[in-house]
């Protein structure tokens, strides 16, 4: 019988059990079993990734013998392997995208065919509609009906053709990730791994399992939410999930995945009411300031409403938006300090591809609280609030929301940091349900020059229509202008309902309309000012 040397020198074979994903970096687990026969003096674990801190490798492990561990050695190897797999499978990833892209610019010319159509109908109603109104034949309440369907179908297909161009611009960033990945496979360089080489000592024959753990760059996480609104029940569905973002040089496949917040080693939105400002021509080196200030203010006012749609488009434009129908994952959340952490058992499969890929957190009802606002001088539109309440064991994270409405996409919002049982406000976007009507109804110019000053008295009505089948609650929000000189003097007359002026001329009407009712607005102001003043910004 010839005796077999045993060699002192073992390849182990290990697998990646679990992963702690940080916002910059990655702690990889892996583990493998050997059997040990009591001369062995080295343990190699081969090809681990370029990306790895080598001063981060630590090794652990157990069995039925005792072993000791006698060092850690990381050696950087340089190898030219067989591609061939690797070209074909980047390929046919680039051919599934780019098939995608060619679905939705489809998509984006059916749309971009409905708006050519919605701008011909404009054309050929716009002179009939004038005529109309001009005979009486029609009301102004008919017209406003018409501009508010127009913009409304216009700011539908704008955010759907917006929705398009951003997963469009998410698919350009994965085929650039692979194009690259593919140029780099062909490319005659030799990749470039480690090997680890553990010593150690083992006092006799048995199982041995050996685990490695080491810190890998490229790789991060950022938190992302989508949020769907049930008016009807009072509550929003909130699903907190992660997008994951590795290019580490290995896969991480069936994974403990963990995500931390700890650094190792490191329009939906209504339009805000500016002060409306009323001043006296400035010296002409000054001109071309005020006149960009007035021009400004003008576009605020605009039925075009051109500001309020390009911040809007512009937001959307930085929605990183893909909608995710993934099985509900329970995350276990713990938190210490500053420092939160989600714990999703075995269900981390995250390729090294560089491209996002996304995993739920969690996914709660939370009750909320519905209301409106309106801002009927800058918008004719109320504005869909909710007030919600955290009412989960974990905090809500800084990150972008994707807002759903009955099913339909109305927009983004930015939540902020928000802890357990902290109340948190959602902007939802215009809803048509409430009619609000804004008319100047008085202009007088006092020519009597009493006290040698001459004043205008303006006074507007508001109606407020409540189309819906349940009581809406509206803080309804109108301005004064405001005196940027001291002999242009702004008095408030009278309110009704009576309220006191807030700062900057703001005034705040709480309302709360029963459904199908109505309710009226009425306020009225003075400017005065000397004669022989020139008064710009009361174009109102």
């Amino acid at each position: 019988m010839v005796n077999q040397e045993i060699p002192s020198r073992k390849f182990v074979e290990t697998d990646i059990v679990a992963v702690a994903v940080y916002t910059n970096q990655a702690l990889v687990t892996r583990r493998g079993a050997i059997k040990l026969y009591g001369t062995e003096q080295e343990l190699i674990i081969s090809q681990l990734p370029e990306t790895i801190e080598t001063e981060s490798v630590r090794v652990n492990g157990k069995g039925n013998l005792a072993v000791r561990l006698l060092g850690v050695n990381v050696e950087r190897i340089y190898t030219t392997e067989s591609v061939v797999a690797r070209i074909s499978q980047l390929n046919q990833q680039i051919e599934e995208l780019e098939a995608q892209k060619r679905q939705f610019q489809a998509q984006m010319d059916a749309l971009a065919l409905q708006s050519r159509f919605l701008e011909g109908l404009r054309e050929k109603t716009e002179e009939q509609f004038s005529i109309s109104l001009a005979r009486k034949s029609i009301s102004l309440s008919e017209t406003l009906d018409l501009l508010n369907f127009l913009g409304s179908q216009y700011t539908e297909y704008a955010i759907s053709m917006e929705d398009y161009k951003n997963q469009q611009r998410e698919l350009d960033s994965q085929l650039e990730v692979l194009h690259a990945s593919l140029q780099q496979i062909r490319s005659p360089q030799p990749s470039v791994s480690f090997n680890l080489t553990v010593g150690i000592e083992a006092l006799g024959a048995g199982e041995f399992e050996l685990e490695v753990s080491y810190v890998v760059n490229r790789a991060s996480w950022k938190p992302l939410y989508d949020i769907r609104v049930d008016p009807k029940n009072q509550s929003v569905n909130l699903i907190y999930l992660a997008q994951i973002v590795q290019n580490t040089g290995e896969d991480w496949t069936n994974v403990n995945l963990t995500l931390s917040t700890a650094k190792p080693g490191s329009g939906t939105l209504p339009p805000k009411p500016q002060p409306w400002y009323i001043d006296i021509p400035q010296p002409l080196m000054n001109r071309k300031r005020v006149r960009g200030f007035a021009d400004a203010s003008m576009a605020a006012q605009s039925p075009n409403f051109d500001v309020e749609e390009e911040n809007y488009i512009s937001e959307i434009q930085e929605l990183e938006k893909e909608i995710i129908q993934a099985e509900v994952i329970t995350a276990e959340v713990s938190q210490e300090g500053n420092v939160v952490t989600f714990n999703l058992d075995g269900s981390g499969n995250i390729p090294s591809d560089g491209a996002p890929h996304k995993t739920t957190i969690f996914q709660d009802d939370y009750p909320c609280n519905f209301g409106y606002i309106a801002m009927p001088r800058l918008v004719s539109f109320a504005y869909l609030q909710a007030n919600v309440k955290n009412n989960s064991q974990g905090t809500l994270l800084p990150g972008k929301a994707n807002i759903f409405r009955e099913r339909i996409f109305v927009g983004v919002s930015d939540l902020q940091n928000i802890v357990p049982g902290e109340e948190f406000k959602l902007n939802l976007g215009i809803d048509e349900g409430l009619k609000i009507e804004r008319d100047l109804v008085e202009r007088e110019v006092d020519k009597k020059f009493i006290g040698n000053i001459s004043k205008i008295t303006y006074g507007y009505k508001l109606q407020i229509s409540n189309l819906l089948d349940n009581e809406a609650k509206l803080e309804l929000i109108e301005q004064l202008p405001v005196s940027r000189n001291e002999q242009i003097k702004v008095r408030l007359n009278r309110t009704n309902p009576q309220i006191q002026p807030g700062e900057m001329g703001i005034l705040k009407w709480n309302l709360t309309l029963a459904p199908q009712d109505k309710q009226e607005i009425y306020y009225q102001f003075t400017v005065e000012y000397p004669p022989q003043l020139t008064v710009i910004g009361l174009d109102v």
